[in-house]
């Protein structure tokens, strides 16, 4: 086998995609207005800000019904405050399922991408491999050669 079999034998660039786009970005192109909303209001109400704001709302709503001094449009026991905290709560494991849905899709879509590259890099490493067992079994007939001709020119009578 010649050194040039060898070289043509080997794939070129096949775990790699000739793409230059990367999967994530394909991915939010292709979202819907309803999926960007769910991840945007999923990533809202899962931040620290939200809790922060949310309590705060609560503790003013709270405040401004219990003072004396002013109107209370809800007085204790917050009926209406309640019935907003059912409403959001509602609201939000919808979302949050939404959102879950969306998350599982991607995760789906990632590993089977994941498994496509590891095909692709099995077969370029099985290629390697092949090139290696190759080069080795030329080595070998190398030093087989060289050792014929090393013990040929011992053998033969020097001219002194």
């Amino acid at each position: 086998m010649q050194a040039s079999d060898i070289l043509d034998s080997v794939p070129v660039d096949t775990a790699r995609p000739h793409h230059r786009i990367n999967w994530h970005a394909r991915e939010r192109e292709s979202l819907s207005v309803g999926d960007r909303a769910a991840d945007g209001l999923r990533n809202g109400m899962g931040s620290w800000t939200f809790v922060g704001v949310f309590i705060g709302f609560m503790l003013v709503w709270a405040t401004f019904n219990s003072l004396a001094a002013i109107n209370h449009w809800d007085p204790y026991p917050f009926i209406l405050l309640n019935l907003f905290l059912s409403m959001l709560a509602g609201l939000q494991g919808a979302i949050l399922l939404i959102a879950a849905k969306r998350s599982d899709a991607v995760s789906a879509a990632l590993a089977q991408h994941d498994f496509e590259i590891d095909q692709a890099a099995r077969k370029d490493v099985q290629a390697l491999l092949e090139l290696n067992r190759t080069q080795v079994r030329m080595l070998a007939e190398l030093q087989v050669k060289v050792a014929a001709l090393e013990a040929g020119t011992a053998s033969s009578p020097s001219a002194g």
